[in-house]
């Protein structure tokens, strides 16, 4: 069975993701009318509960689309990253192009009222969002750090999703495109208020993520870990902690200060400078032992982190 590619819909095999580039493949995907915009669609659920067509079930799909949903509901659960989400009311969830989603069933048990916002890199490329678009980091979250909203959060979202629809559905002037790209960097902004707020609210849940990632730290070190797996990096810390690599560095900025990187560079200088005074190992097998590939890159971290080279160090304490 093909697809058609002329819709934005590349070749379908079920062992393999299905590819969708655009609007019109989205809309062409859930039995809708044409697209109004062929950058940005808002679709509410109320219109995919109306129609028969449902996307195919167990089947992946990478959409090169950016996507915000409100209690999606264009099916019950989806795979995404490394988990199952189950939406449920008053929760968004971010995408952005290219990642892999999986639909695992068909059934629809979701309430109407949801919504997604769809819009293609072209929309804001040219725009001061296309150029900071990489710092609302929501859109690496996986799906269970997904945005818990208040009733009036959610409201706000949802005006917000309305007039990004009545603009482009009045139509196509010389302003649309400026009022367009203005309303979803609203919408933005007021996602990374609502996830200070999220953050705020579970700091005890994120003082038990700090105490743990400082234990897995400890357990990398103590147990020379390093000398197999090389450095710690943020994507095995974030692994290990069930959480995406982005989440995790967000929490700790907003729990410590500090990013992820920032974290277990700190802990990597800690265990140097103990290895340094604490025995006499040549600076290469130090490097060595804390995971370094090259030891010259052991000294040079080392330095713009303490202003002394590790030789200095050692001879100055």
């Amino acid at each position: 069975m093909a697809l058609n590619k002329a819709a934005g819909f590349a070749e379908f095999d079920m062992t393999k993701a299905i590819v969708i580039n655009d609007i019109a493949a989205v809309h062409k995907m859930f039995d809708l009318d044409p697209p109004r915009h062929p950058l940005v669609s808002v679709i509410r659920v109320d219109d995919v509960l109306l129609t028969k067509n449902i996307p195919y079930i167990n089947q992946s799909y990478i959409i090169n689309l950016f996507q915000i949903s409100l209690k999606s509901g264009f099916c019950d659960e989806l795979t995404y990253g490394r988990n199952k989400y189950d939406f449920k009311e008053g929760t968004l969830v971010f995408t952005k192009p290219g990642q892999r989603i999986t639909v695992s069933t068909a059934e629809r048990k979701v309430e109407p009222g949801g919504w997604t916002l769809l819009f293609h890199p072209d929309l804001i490329r040219k725009s001061a969002l296309g150029k900071c678009i990489e710092q609302f980091s929501f859109f690496s979250y996986d799906s269970h750090e997904a945005l818990h909203l208040s009733d009036e959060e959610r409201k706000n979202l949802t005006d917000l999703a309305d007039k990004v629809e009545v603009e482009y559905k009045q139509g196509i002037d010389r302003h649309t495109q400026t009022l367009l790209v203005a309303n979803i960097e609203l919408i933005l902004n007021y996602c990374v208020r609502y996830y200070d707020r999220q953050f705020y609210v579970r700091t005890n849940t994120n003082s038990d993520v700090v105490a743990r990632l400082d234990t897995l730290l400890d357990d990398y070190f103590g147990k020379q870990k390093a000398l197999e797996l090389g450095l710690p990096t943020v994507a095995y810390c974030s692994s290990v902690l069930h959480m995406s690599s982005s989440y995790l560095s967000d929490m700790l900025k907003r729990e410590i200060g500090k990013s992820a990187q920032q974290v277990i560079q700190e802990r990597l200088i800690d265990r140097a400078k103990t290895c340094l005074l604490g025995t006499d190992e040549q600076i290469s097998q130090v490097a060595y032992s804390l995971g370094f590939e090259y030891p010259q890159h052991f000294s040079k971290l080392f330095k713009a982190k303490t202003g002394l080279s590790p030789q200095q160090y050692r001879r100055e304490h």
